[in-house]
C-alpha cells in the first residue's frame, strides 16, 4: 500500500509537469506594501511542533499580522494533521495546539480580523477515515491553499484524495483540486509546493472552466535568521545546541546569555558582510528586523563599538520587542478555555466557507 501510494505521487508530479506545457507563470507579490484588494482572500498555515522562535516571528508572523489589514480574507490555520506525518505524543500534540494558538494571538493576529482554527476541527461525520498524510503531504498543502476559494481542507477531502490516489487514472487525479485561495504568505523553500497548486488549478480548469483562481505568493522581504552559533544554517527549534535558538517564551536573562554566546569572529569591528562575516552580519540582521531600522542604520549606530558592547545592544532590542510577547503568550495559554473555543468558532468560520466550494466541486466532477 505504502509503495502504491508513493508511485502515486511521483505519477502526479510527473502529469502536472508534463501537461504544463506553456510557459510557467509564478505570480509573486511582497507582504508588505501591498494594495488592499477587496475580493482577495490570503490563506497560510503552521504546524503545531514546538514553541516559536525568532525566526519564525520575523520571517513570518509579521507580515502574517500586517496582511490582516491588507486583504478581505484572512486565514490562519493550525495544520495539526499536517503535524502527524511524523508520530505524535497526543497529549503533547494537544499542548502544542494550544500553544501555538496563544503564540499567533500574542504575536498579533487579532480573531476579529482574521479567522484562525485548527486544521482537524474541520472534520467530516463520515467515521473510516485514515491518515495518509506521510504519502500525499505535497498535495495535501496545495488543497490546504486551494480548497478554499475562501480556504482551507477537511479531513474529509483528505480520505477523498486517498481515494482518488489509489483508484483513479492520473488525469482523474486533478479532481482533488480544492482551492480558491487567491495569496498565499510562504517561505522561499515554499514556492515549490505553491507552484503545484498553481499547476493543478490551472489543469482543473482547462478540464472544467475557470473555478480556481492561481493563487500568487506573498513572499516575506525579511531575512532569513541565522542560527547563533552556527550562522551558515538557519535558527531552528529542532536545534540540539540550546544556545542557538531565541524564543519568543525566553526570559531576558535567557536572551542575553545567548546573543552573548553567539558565533562571531576576530574582526572587533561590527559590519554588515553576509558572505565573510556571517555571525556579525546576523547579529545586525536580527537587530534591524527588531528595531524597524535599515542595515545601514544600525551599522551607524554601532559606529565605535566592538562585537561585545554590540552584543548588550541587540540583546537589549530583542528583549524590547520579546518581552510582551511572551508575557501575553503566559496570559493566554493559562486560559485553555478560552483558547479551545476560540478555536472552535474559528473552524465554524472556516467551515461555512469551504463546505460550498466542496459542493459546487462534486457538481462540477459528477459526484452528484
Amino acid at each position: 500500500m505504502a509503495l502504491s501510494m508513493r508511485c502515486n505521487v511521483k505519477s502526479v508530479f510527473r502529469f502536472v509537469h508534463k501537461s504544463n506545457s506553456h510557459r510557467r507563470l509564478f505570480k509573486a507579490g511582497k507582504a508588505t506594501g501591498t494594495t488592499s484588494l477587496p475580493k482577495a482572500q490570503v490563506f497560510s498555515g503552521i504546524q503545531p511542533t514546538g514553541v516559536l522562535h525568532l525566526g519564525n516571528y520575523l520571517g513570518a508572523l509579521e507580515s502574517w499580522v500586517a496582511l490582516q489589514d491588507k486583504y478581505s480574507t484572512v486565514m490562519y490555520s493550525i495544520v495539526d494533521l499536517h503535524s502527524i506525518t511524523q508520530p505524535q505524543d497526543p497529549q503533547i500534540l494537544r499542548e502544542n495546539i494550544l500553544d501555538m494558538a496563544a503564540s499567533l494571538l500574542a504575536c498579533g493576529i487579532d480573531p476579529t480580523r482574521s479567522i484562525l482554527f485548527q486544521q482537524s476541527q474541520m472534520k467530516s461525520k463520515q467515521k473510516n477515515e485514515g491518515s495518509v498524510g506521510l504519502y500525499t503531504y505535497p498535495v495535501l498543502q496545495a488543497a490546504d491553499i486551494l480548497l478554499y476559494k475562501y480556504s482551507q481542507l477537511c479531513s474529509s477531502c483528505v480520505l477523498f484524495l486517498s481515494r482518488l490516489y489509489s483508484q483513479l487514472c492520473v488525469r482523474e487525479r486533478v479532481m482533488l483540486l480544492l482551492c480558491r485561495s487567491t495569496h498565499v504568505p510562504v517561505g522561499e523553500d515554499q514556492i515549490q509546493h505553491l507552484e503545484l497548486a498553481q499547476d493543478l488549478a490551472r489543469i482543473f480548469n482547462n478540464q472544467y472552466g475557470e473555478f480556481f483562481p492561481e493563487p500568487r505568493a506573498l513572499l516575506s522581504g525579511t531575512r532569513k535568521v541565522k542560527s547563533l552559533r552556527d550562522p551558515s544554517s538557519k535558527m531552528s527549534k529542532s536545534d540540539p545546541q540550546k544556545l542557538a535558538t531565541v524564543f519568543l517564551t525566553d526570559t531576558p536573562d535567557d536572551i542575553v546569555l545567548k546573543i552573548r554566546r553567539a558565533v562571531t569572529d576576530f574582526t572587533s569591528e561590527v559590519t554588515y558582510e553576509p558572505e565573510s562575516r556571517p555571525g556579525v552580519s546576523n547579529l545586525v540582521s536580527m537587530h534591524a528586523a527588531v528595531s524597524g531600522q535599515s542595515l545601514e542604520e544600525v551599522v551607524r549606530l554601532a559606529e565605535g563599538m566592538d562585537t561585545g558592547q554590540y552584543k548588550n545592544v541587540v540583546a537589549e532590542a530583542i528583549v524590547q520587542k520579546l518581552q510582551p510577547i511572551r508575557l501575553e503568550i503566559q496570559r493566554l495559554r493559562a486560559d485553555r478555555g478560552h483558547l479551545e473555543s476560540l478555536l472552535a468558532k474559528g473552524a465554524e468560520k472556516a467551515h461555512s466557507l469551504a463546505a460550498p466550494v466542496m459542493t459546487e466541486v462534486r457538481k462540477l466532477v459528477g459526484f452528484y
